[in-house]
């Protein structure tokens, strides 16, 4: 009895993630909103906004190219996703289904996205599979999405004019730094994450972005 009371008290203090389900908006190659939810695909990982591809001497938004791929695949459909985690700019982590198929593995088996071997190996066959097929990303020259992540996280680039309020994203959510303040001097903007430099107070507060409290 003493056992099953301890399961009890131990199920009820484990949080809940929530299941959402509902049409898809697509955002990126491995982003949705469902339902309203915003929602980072579990173990894939698409070309952020800005990188190039590159192929038979041309060069293209990357980001652009795969989310314009996706979007066409399932823009409209209805999701059912199973929560996996929260990540640290409060998105819900999930694997999502459209008419009973994987869409994360549908992604990288069609050579959208890369399967995230950090975080899943889930995928791992479907990326073998699109490689030898030669599909999409497959076909063109690429970096891995983390690696151009690191480039532009190594880049702080200055503000324009007086434009110097930086708008940062982490796990505490979008918070603005004034120059002068404790963390600003530390604080690195990558516009790749979303993060941007504002020109007054109104203006990041209007954006979503809150004061840092020091």
């Amino acid at each position: 009895m003493l056992r099953i009371f301890a399961f009890l008290i131990a199920l009820l203090a484990t949080p809940v993630l929530a299941a959402p389900n509902g049409t898809i908006r697509v955002v990126d190659a491995d982003t949705i909103d469902v339902g309203g939810t915003r929602v980072r695909l579990f173990g894939i990982d698409a070309p952020e906004m800005g990188q190039p591809c590159r192929a038979d001497g041309r060069e293209w938004d990357c980001g652009v190219w795969t989310r314009d791929a996706v979007r066409d695949a399932f823009e409209g459909a209805f999701a059912r996703c199973q929560t996996r985690d929260t990540d640290r700019y409060g998105r819900a982590v999930a694997q999502c289904s459209v008419d009973g198929q994987d869409m994360g593995q549908l992604i990288v088996r069609s050579g959208l996205a890369w399967a995230f071997r950090r975080y899943s190996e889930t995928y791992d066959l479907d990326e073998k599979a699109a490689a030898v097929a030669g599909r999409g990303l497959w076909a063109v020259e690429a970096e891995l999405p983390s690696d151009f992540r690191a480039a532009q996280a190594a880049v702080d680039p200055a503000p324009t004019g007086n434009c110097a309020i930086k708008g940062n994203i982490s796990s505490g959510g979008r918070i603005y730094h004034m120059p002068g303040q404790a963390h600003y001097g530390r604080t690195r903007i990558n516009p790749a994450n979303g993060e941007r430099w504002f020109c007054s107070r109104a203006e990041a507060e209007a954006a979503g972005w809150r004061a840092a409290r020091r």
